[in-house]
């Protein structure tokens, strides 16, 4: 069996019944849809491997080390690259600016390519799922999550378009992100970290 067939296999245990915020959708299927979107920037199996992983360790419990002896060094590396560290023994809603500004600081720093088409694939997923969510459910969307205020994850999204845009701004997936973001958050007069 392929190392993607294998890592889509794994996924749907470790995500198996979890549900994600906002819209409500099987956690699963952002995993599938954020390696179908690096698809369209790569075929490099290992890349698309840990985009279907990406959310295991952080949302599903799995340990680093079992990521590692499946499937390898830099699988492992580049789903590490793209966990937060959720500082579990704190209120999740007081430490949601700390781990987006952790996320921000290791993208503009990784070497591997791999990990910016991850990123660009896991959060065009989200802007995908937010739009969704917001023609449904309106400005209610903001409470499904830790952090209510609209204008802090509008400051995440451009933050994150800020750091991918000169390495993937050419591309129709950054394009889409682009409008999923102005779907979501308005047209942003130029991408800004701060």
């Amino acid at each position: 069996m392929d190392l993607l067939t294998r890592a889509i296999q794994f996924a749907a245990a470790a995500h198996d019944g979890e549900r994600r915020k906002g819209d409500g959708s099987p956690a699963v299927l952002h995993a599938m849809e954020a390696a179908a979107i690096a698809a369209t920037l790569t075929d490099d199996e290992e890349v698309l491997a840990a985009a279907v992983l990406h959310d295991t360790v952080e949302d599903a419990g799995v340990k680093p080390e079992e990521l590692l002896s499946r499937f390898g060094p830099r699988v492992a590396a580049l789903v590490a690259a793209e966990t937060e560290n959720k500082r579990r023994e704190l209120p999740p809603g007081d430490t949601w600016r700390v781990r987006k500004e952790e996320t921000i600081a290791r993208l503009r720093t990784e070497e591997d390519p791999g990990a910016a088409i991850l990123v660009l694939g896991d959060k065009l997923s989200n802007l995908r799922s937010l739009s969704r969510a917001c023609r449904q459910k309106g400005k209610a969307v903001w409470l499904d999550f830790h952090q209510h205020d609209p204008a802090q994850h509008r400051w995440y999204y451009a933050a994150i378009a800020a750091v991918l845009a000169p390495r993937l701004g050419d591309t129709p997936a950054f394009a889409e992100y682009q409008q999923r973001f102005a779907e979501v958050f308005g047209t942003p007069d130029r991408w800004e970290e701060e």
